[in-house]
């Protein structure tokens, strides 16, 4: 193993649960329907991915714009300041792996800003060798782009990164990388799609970090 990449929402931080909820506040404020339905079918995607979504399910005179706008105030509201939760074993799992030599990378559909911010005030940017958001590549997930990258960065290979994921367009992505693709479900329930395709599927962080204690023995 030379890497380990990370997605941020919903497997660095407890945030997946958040944003459904100041989407949903937003919703009710202006009779929205069904907007979880739609939060759900945007996991693991960009903003444009995530918009085109939107457009396609409301149609295309949807105020997504000011909307997201809204929802992102309640959103920082909340989150910001470092007041974000951390999944339980991230700040474990990071200095385990500096310790054993393996390089670390965010990969994240975020904007790049938001995920430095966010590392950045739950103290946590100093233990990853590098942030790639999802601002710096041109395709979304489910397409591989964004991990390719982290991995040019790092400079590792494929078979030997491993890529933690909670979404099903991020596992999707880690497989088309040529990654190992590893879910800790979040939001999204186990799928016999992703048994499929997923090589190791594990409750939280806390047994990912044993899972690579063990293969380093």
């Amino acid at each position: 193993m030379q890497a380990v990449i990370f997605d941020m929402d919903g497997v660095i931080f407890d945030s997946e649960t958040l944003v459904l909820e100041t989407w949903k506040e937003t919703a009710r404020r202006h009779g929205v329907a069904n907007v979880e339905q739609v939060c759900r079918m945007c996991l693991g995607l960009n903003a444009p991915a995530s918009k085109k979504v939107f457009l396609e399910y409301y149609g295309a005179d949807f105020p997504y714009d000011s909307y997201k706008e809204e929802m992102g105030r309640l959103f920082h509201e909340r989150a910001d300041g470092g007041r974000l939760p951390q999944k339980p074993g991230i700040r474990e799992l990071l200095v385990f792996l500096k310790e054993q030599g393996i390089r670390t990378a965010v990969a994240s559909s975020t904007r790049s800003d938001l995920v430095q911010k966010q590392l950045s005030e739950g103290k946590l940017l100093s233990l990853f060798d590098t942030v790639i958001g999802g601002d710096m590549v041109g395709r979304s997930k489910p397409e591989p782009d964004i991990f390719l990258k982290a991995m040019e960065v790092l400079a590792v290979s494929p078979e030997q990164s491993w890529v933690i994921e909670d979404s099903y367009n991020g596992i999707r992505a880690a497989v088309k990388a040529g990654a190992v693709p590893v879910m800790v479900p979040d939001l999204a329930p186990v799928t016999e799609e992703m048994k499929q395709l997923a090589k190791y599927i594990l409750p939280s962080l806390v047994e990912v970090r044993e899972e690579i204690e063990r293969l380093q023995i």
